[in-house]
């Protein structure tokens, strides 16, 4: 069976264009200070309570708010505490509601 490189170079191509539009957009601190004050999504600060409450004595490792084109929540915290057992979890809380979204270990 003959392949078309050409062929299959642009469709993976195209594949990696889409899959990256849809991926999740960090926002600056500009850009999350502005939709806070237009009451888009909640400060950090009011929000970084409940995983802190998830995980007693944890760290703050890193801390990112994200825009997402491909799903409901279109804004989201992502936040990473390193636990007192050394564990590294990766929480995602929706920035308008304070939902959680998401609750693992960090790979």
């Amino acid at each position: 069976m003959k392949v078309n490189l050409r062929t299959s170079s642009r469709v993976a191509l195209v594949l990696l264009a889409f899959c990256s539009s849809l991926a999740a957009r960090d926002l600056g601190q500009d850009e999350a200070l502005r939709l806070s004050q237009k009451g888009y999504i909640k400060p950090l600060e009011q929000l970084l309570g409940q995983a802190f409450e998830r995980y007693p004595g944890s760290r703050l490792l890193d801390a990112e708010l994200e825009e997402h084109k491909d799903r409901p929540v279109r804004y989201s915290y992502e936040i990473e505490l390193l636990t007192v057992e050394g564990v590294v979890r990766e929480i995602e809380l929706d920035a308008n509601t304070g939902e959680l979204l998401k609750d693992k270990e960090d790979d």
